[in-house]
């Protein structure tokens, strides 16, 4: 494939995607997403304007170029859940050029989401993250972690955030305040979820960090730096699923769904901004209970 001469992002797309993510910003979007709502904007100016260097603002831009830009992604592989994910961001800059009257009608309007391929929810049986549990028994900062995204479904984005102001441990609960939308929730801890955190936070080394976990270098714990501690211990438990730790929170979430738990009690617990978001999980637990049925046909 011959290489494209790529062109600089012109001015006006540049400062019109900076007052975009700025009008974000004022929506309390949340950091990683105005950080693909940038890379995905910036992507697709790059694309047009090296594909025709005289299209040098997003006024300009066309259904057409937006259709070929997806055929583009499309021929490159991109499947279609990450296309409709780039295509939604661009629906809603120019939701806002729109609303700012610099445009009359949306290029977007006309063109249809990409399908998306369906995933399997990957998740832990019992069994399963037991043992993982187990892998990370004699190291109490890391079990602690563990149990927190089995025993509470956080995302790995608000366990790195957590404060030790976010604990209570007598009554027991956690609050989580970042996340999608950046709404705080507070979330019941299970007496594991506790002793837990009780046995860390007696070895936990005195800084002027209040963050929750530390690295070795006694500094907050970085994303990066759980899904290596993820990695390893999935490998010492023998675990060849390939497990994030967004799959613990499909862990936790399919438990209490299968457990019985309301879908509004688990969308509070969990952080999601829609019902329907949480609806798949009741979804899977129905399906379980067909398996169940079956299974102990009289």
């Amino acid at each position: 494939m011959a290489q494209r001469n790529i062109q600089p992002v012109p001015q006006p797309f540049v400062e019109a995607i900076d007052r975009f993510i700025r009008v974000q910003e004022g929506r309390n979007r949340s950091a990683q997403t105005l950080r693909a709502y940038r890379s995905d904007l910036s992507q697709l100016a790059d694309w047009l304007h090296t594909d025709n260097p005289l299209l040098t603002d997003p006024v300009d831009v066309t259904t057409d170029d937006l259709h070929e830009f997806l055929a583009h992604l499309a021929h490159d592989g991109i499947s279609g859940t990450s296309r409709a994910r780039k295509l939604a961001a661009i629906r809603e800059f120019y939701r806002s050029l729109k609303n700012l009257d610099l445009i009359a009608k949306s290029p977007v309007d006309a063109i249809d989401t990409p399908k998306r391929e369906r995933k399997s929810r990957m998740y832990l049986s019992p069994e399963e993250y037991n043992r993982l549990l187990a892998a990370a028994g004699a190291h109490p900062r890391d079990f602690c972690i563990l149990t927190l995204f089995i025993q509470t479904g956080i995302r790995i984005s608000e366990l790195c955030e957590l404060r030790l102001e976010d604990l209570d441990l007598e009554i027991g609960t956690l609050t989580v305040r970042v996340g999608k939308g950046m709404a705080a929730r507070t979330i019941e801890l299970e007496k594991k979820g506790i002793r837990a955190t009780k046995t860390w936070l007696a070895l936990r080394p005195s800084t002027h960090f209040d963050y929750l976990f530390l690295n070795r270098d006694d500094e907050p714990l970085k994303e990066w730096g759980v899904r290596d501690l993820l990695n390893k211990y999935c490998a010492q438990a023998g675990i060849t699923k390939r497990i994030t730790p967004h799959s613990l929170r499909h862990t936790f979430a399919s438990a209490k769904a299968q457990s019985g738990v309301s879908p509004f009690q688990l969308k509070e617990w969990l952080g999601h901004a829609r019902l329907d978001t949480t609806s798949i999980y009741v979804h899977m637990a129905k399906q379980n209970a067909k398996k169940v049925m079956e299974a102990t046909s009289l």
